[in-house]
């Protein structure tokens, strides 16, 4: 339950601070007074979009916090998913709105995501404002009424899985499909560049080599003639290096006797000698061995036109690339060939996860049209009680042409507040009045069902009054037996049911206008509860009517 807000610097708060209390609290004030404004606070902290127009003018930012008792929840998986710390008491959610336009989210004080705060509030509170009366008539609401009845939770939760993981595997059957149908159309084609390519036979680094021998061979006497005048050059009888060397090298043998330092000179000749021997005699080899080759120049031409063409056609500048696409037209025509069997394989996934949703969605079914009968009943029963004796209503469960994420139901609320009339959707017939009383009493035998700490009522009396409203005062004090109940009100026969009252005013000074927010005691309850009989002048019969209804 709601435990206490906080709101500091909202609208035309300049800062409130208020407890609240167990079972059924009734809030009321003049119309402009600013219980939309709390509201509106409250629904802050509950994970809602935050404006900075809200935030009072003047001010760099408005804080909204709220206490919570739930002592009666278990909130432990929640807290440990998002790495809050546990409290099996209490939790404040706080909410900071910065005029940067920046928003700051919080529980317990650890900081926290937006989805995170309404994920958790949606657990907490259950604002019902004019508005969701119109939820009356959308199916999805009437979905959740059933489901809520029925205790559907769990399985309404495996059912989606089941829902999604059927529609994966039947989207991963369609791509499948699909790519084959594209791969067959191009069959013929994949086939002849595959066959292409078998044909080329490349290998990786075949074309460099290439690339090197021809030219080589393009300039075969060029590079002989270059290397036999090196071979010359160090090998010439009498003048070439090499014979230089040895002749030098002599020559250092002869010191050796008469001067020793010439011993490590004869070993550096000695390995020039040697080096520029057999480099003379390796160039000789080489020089013998270059020969033109017009053949296997034509060849070697001929294979790298190949190559250069293939790279061309496939826009790729590497044998690696061809090689490459070598692999992947494998791959299609391989996945080509053995298709039948892949979409078999996936066929028969698609059924098994066909036929599990449909099991689960049957279960579903079934509960849902199990608790029709008692719903129906119920709220018959409810609904007869305030003012409409003659009621009829039926809770319509029929199948949906195809699954969706909710199963294969369609739900449809009939509804006739007349003997003779024929039932007709409640959105075609009902009244604001009708409807005001319809979803109270929905709501009154679905609390129990969702376990909602805490319900309030946004002026859910609209378009009853009377005797009517004092009934409907009843069912807000008897369903605030087993939880939370605040109920915003302009009738003095719902604000008199109340355990605890609250007024919404207005101030006004020089400088600016004020919400404020005040629990009253029992002679300033009986002040409002006359004033809301009477109008701005508070008469002695409307303080003697307060006084009955509120059994003073």
């Amino acid at each position: 339950m709601l435990k206490s807000l906080y709101i500091k610097n909202y609208a035309l708060i300049d800062s409130l601070e208020i407890d609240f209390e167990p079972g059924f609290s009734v809030i009321t004030g003049e119309t402009g007074a600013g219980k939309s404004i709390i509201l509106g606070a409250l629904s802050l902290i509950l994970g809602q979009r935050a404006d900075i127009k809200a935030i009072k003018q003047g001010e760099s930012k408005c804080i909204i916090e709220g206490a919570f008792d739930v002592s009666a929840y278990d909130l432990k998986d929640f807290c440990e998913e998002k790495g809050i710390e546990y409290d099996p008491h209490s939790y404040i959610l706080r909410r900071e709105i910065l005029s940067t336009g920046k928003s700051r989210a919080f529980i317990n004080d650890s900081p926290v995501g937006l989805n995170d705060l309404k994920e958790l509030g949606s657990q907490l509170i259950d604002i019902h404002s004019q508005h969701q009366n119109l939820l009356l008539s959308d199916s999805r609401f009437q979905m959740q009424v059933v489901d809520a009845l029925a205790g559907n939770k769990a399985l309404l939760k495996e059912y989606q899985q089941a829902f999604h993981q059927y529609k994966q595997a039947e989207k991963a059957l369609a791509e499948l499909r699909d790519a084959i149908r594209k791969n067959k159309e191009e069959e013929d084609y994949l086939r002849f560049q595959y066959q292409a390519l078998h044909e080329a036979a490349l290998t990786e680094g075949e074309q460099e080599e290439l690339e090197a021998e021809q030219e080589t061979l393009n300039h075969a006497e060029d590079i002989k003639s270059a290397l036999y005048k090196i071979h010359t050059l160090l090998s010439e009888d009498e003048r070439g290096i090499v014979a230089a060397l040895k002749e030098s090298l002599n020559t250092s043998y002869s010191l050796a006797k008469v001067y020793p330092k010439t011993e490590e000179i004869s070993q550096r000749l000695e390995t020039s000698y040697l080096d520029l021997k057999d480099l003379s005699s390796e160039l000789e080899r080489s020089a013998n061995d270059i020969e033109f080759n017009p053949e296997r120049l034509a060849y070697i031409e001929s294979r790298l036109d190949l190559i250069y063409s293939l790279q061309k056609k496939h826009h790729v500048s590497l044998i690696s690339g061809l090689l490459e696409l070598y692999d992947e037209l494998a791959q299609k025509l391989e996945e080509i060939e053995s298709s039948d069997q892949q979409v078999e394989t996936l066929e028969k996934e698609v059924s098994e996860k066909y036929d599990k949703m449909l099991t689960l969605a049957k279960k579903l079914s079934d509960h849902r049209k199990a608790i029709t009968t008692e719903l129906e009943k119920g709220l018959v029963e409810k609904v007869a009680n305030l003012g409409m004796p003659n009621i009829r209503f039926k809770c319509e469960v029929t199948a949906e042409e195809h699954p969706n994420i909710y199963g294969t139901d369609k739900i449809l609320f009939l509804f006739s507040a007349n003997k003779n009339a024929p039932l007709q959707p409640v959105a075609d017939v009902a009244s604001g009045g009708e409807i005001s009383r319809l979803m109270l009493c929905l709501k009154s035998m679905i609390a129990g069902a969702t376990a909602l700490p805490t319900i309030i009522f946004d002026e859910i009396d609209t378009g009853v009054s009377g005797e009517i409203a004092d009934k409907m005062g009843q069912i807000m004090l008897d369903f605030g037996k087993s939880m939370q109940v605040i109920a915003i009100s302009h009738l003095p026969q719902i604000a008199a049911k109340g355990k605890t009252h609250y007024k919404v005013y207005k101030s006004d000074n020089e400088l600016y206008t004020s919400t404020h927010l005040d629990r009253l005691d029992n002679a300033e309850r009986l002040e409002e509860i006359a004033r809301m009989l009477s109008g701005s002048t508070v008469t002695d019969a409307a303080i003697q009517n307060a006084k009955v209804m509120l059994g003073f």
